[in-house]
C-alpha cells in the first residue's frame, strides 16, 4: 500500500469544494494513507474565515498530519541554499513539504510539480488530466 502526502493546494481546492479534486482525494484515501504537514496545516489554519473551521477540521481529521523536526528542517533549509545558489527561488512552505515527504518517504501528490523539480529523491505523484492548477 502507497502512502501519500497532500500538498495545501489540493486540500484547499477540496475545501473549496472543486468535484473533480474531491474525488481525486477519496480515490487517493483508497489506495493509502493521506497525510499533511504541519505546514500545510498552519497555511489552511492561516487561510480559512470562522465559518470554514468546522470543515477544515473535519478535512484534516482524516489526515494523518506529520510535525516539523530537525531532520526535515536541516533538508528544507539545505534544498533552499542549493537552489538558491543555481538562480532558483524554493519557497520555505514547499521546502519543508517535500522534506516531510522525503523524510517519511511518502509520495508528494500536488498540482504544482514544477515547484518541485531538482528535488533529489523526492517522488511525486501524477495527477490526472484536468486537475492541474
Amino acid at each position: 500500500m502507497a502512502n501519500y502526502l497532500s500538498d495545501s493546494g489540493l486540500v484547499i481546492r477540496h475545501l473549496r469544494g472543486q468535484r473533480r479534486v474531491v474525488q481525486f482525494i477519496r480515490g487517493m484515501g483508497k489506495l493509502g494513507r493521506l497525510s499533511v504537514s504541519a505546514v500545510t496545516r498552519l497555511e489552511l489554519h492561516a487561510g480559512m474565515a470562522p465559518d470554514e473551521r468546522y470543515a477544515t477540521q473535519k478535512l484534516l481529521s482524516r489526515f494523518l498530519t506529520i510535525s516539523l523536526d530537525r531532520d526535515i528542517a536541516d533538508r528544507a533549509g539545505d534544498w533552499i541554499r542549493e537552489n538558491r545558489a543555481r538562480g532558483i527561488t524554493l519557497a520555505v512552505p514547499d521546502a519543508i513539504i517535500a522534506a516531510t515527504a522525503l523524510a517519511h518517504n511518502l509520495t508528494l501528490v500536488t498540482l504544482n510539480s514544477d515547484h518541485f523539480v531538482g528535488l533529489s529523491g523526492l517522488s511525486l505523484a501524477s495527477l490526472p488530466e484536468g486537475l492541474e492548477a
